[in-house]
């Protein structure tokens, strides 16, 4: 939300109410500004000014940004119509403006990061920036030398026109890696490992762009970014 704003506009967007109930409210006397009973719709404000609607302070809280420890299971949108989504567990108010700061398939497990700046979110997520994402990959198949030189050199992709950008790979035993990329493409962790013949039964999440997941965090648990985690992303 952009400041100076419109009462009727701050106010629908914080209750989440239709602009057209703020207003009958407006023109019931529900709101104050600063203690002042305002009655017109256009009526300006800035994020220092004290709001209540129907007697209740609301409060724009600015810039937020969480961890979250993804289980099976939730897709990572707003809203869908077949699943969960991450945002049902989070127990928080004013989540319209949020959306996920790289995506994690259904199946796929660990380290979510949400928020409401899209500028923050944007370093994550564009391939410019070289933020990688480092997952624990479980294999179907015993890792090769040979896959695993061909992941650091970089695979093609079936329909895709150029290979992927080397990976980060580390063999931890026969049958799991980790795995470090920061390109982003569509399901592109399974595909790599299909590209060498090989398959994910497995996959978690544990690292984005040097924010560790908490180990602390059940799955399904989130908490707030420390100012130092968020500033991680911003220095880099």
């Amino acid at each position: 939300m952009k400041f100076p704003c419109r009462i009727d506009k701050f106010v629908s967007h914080l209750t989440e109410l239709p602009r057209t109930k703020v207003k009958a409210g407006i023109k019931k006397n529900k709101v104050t500004v600063n203690g002042e009973t305002i009655t017109k719709f256009d009526h300006s404000i800035t994020q220092d000014d004290v709001i209540t609607w129907q007697g209740e302070q609301i409060k724009y809280l600015g810039k937020r940004y969480f961890m979250l420890n993804k289980p099976a299971g939730y897709v990572c949108a707003n809203s869908d119509e077949l699943h969960a989504t991450v945002f049902d567990l989070l127990h928080e108010t004013n989540l319209k403006d949020f959306h996920v700061a790289g995506r994690l398939d259904l199946d796929t497990t660990g380290l979510v990061l949400l928020t409401n700046d899209g500028e923050w979110s944007h370093q994550i997520t564009s391939p410019k920036k070289q933020k990688y994402k480092t997952y624990l990959v479980e294999t179907k198949e015993v890792i090769t030398e040979d896959s695993l030189q061909q992941l650091r050199h970089g695979v093609q992709l079936h329909n895709e026109k150029m290979p992927t950008s080397p990976a980060l790979v580390e063999q931890l035993a026969s049958y799991s890696l980790r795995l470090s990329i920061y390109e982003g493409k569509y399901h592109q962790v399974k595909r790599m490992l299909a590209a060498v013949g090989n398959k994910v039964v497995e996959l978690h999440r544990e690292n984005i762009a040097g924010i560790e997941l908490d180990p602390t965090l059940e799955a399904g648990e989130y908490r707030l970014l420390s100012e130092h985690e968020v500033n991680i992303i911003n220095a880099r």
